[in-house]
């Protein structure tokens, strides 16, 4: 069996990959951990194949290899276009004997990782707010920055919740991580630039967000759906 991917970890192929579909085939193979190799080989087409839909811009599967490679990667064909986008996870059944796990604290901080996308829980004056921010994780905290009047900037000095989940449409599974703690503004020059050297991404958001705000996690809990 080929070696996993490491949670949230970031795919150098499907950073490679140029078309939508090619993204979206690379990141879903590699969440798997399944190499180009073996995914043609389940799928019954050759490798270099497969190499072309993830890296080529033009490429443009038929239908009934898209479907196959659907199977494989066990999602769907309107997955792999992207026809799914718009829509919340979690719109398929339910399994038949789905089973709720307790996750220890080891597992909670490994899917945490090192970065992602999570949401915030906070109180604000206009009532509870959640929402997605990018973070990562850095020294224990969970970090990301904002705006100094966005609304995640009010979090200072409060306690919040921030939760990272994951769903599997195709197999009706998935896993949730709390952590709750509270917030601190950055502001010190040199742990800002350390801040900046190790945080993975800019806020997909874009604008200035040049607030740095960490949460120190004073409790962390998780759960996953296993199908028996």
């Amino acid at each position: 069996m080929s070696e996993q991917t490491p949670p949230n970890a970031v795919s150098a192929t499907a950073d490679r990959a140029q078309s939508d579909i090619g993204r979206r085939i690379a990141r879903r193979r590699e969440e798997l951990g399944l190499t180009r190799e073996e995914t043609a080989k389940r799928a019954g087409a050759a490798p270099r194949y497969v190499e072309y839909l993830e890296e080529n811009a033009t490429a443009t599967p038929g239908t009934s290899v898209l479907v196959r490679l659907a199977d494989v990667l066990h999602t769907s064909v309107a997955a792999l276009r992207g026809g799914d986008a718009d829509l919340p996870p979690g719109i398929g059944r339910a399994a038949g004997h789905p089973e709720m796990i307790d996750l220890s604290d080891e597992e909670c901080r490994a899917r945490l990782s090192t970065h992602g996308v999570g949401r915030i829980a906070m109180d604000t004056p206009d009532g509870p707010f959640i929402g997605p921010l990018n973070y990562s994780v850095i020294d224990g905290a969970v970090a990301f920055r904002t705006a100094p009047g966005a609304t995640p900037a009010m979090a200072v000095g409060t306690r919040v919740a921030f939760e990272i989940d994951h769903i599997d449409e195709a197999l009706s599974q998935g896993w949730s991580v709390l952590v709750r703690g509270r917030a601190r503004a950055v502001s010190a020059p040199d742990t800002v630039r350390r801040l900046e050297e190790l945080a993975y991404s800019a806020p997909w958001a874009g604008g200035e967000r040049d607030m740095w705000v960490c949460i120190d996690p004073v409790d962390i809990s998780g759960r996953r759906i296993a199908v028996r």
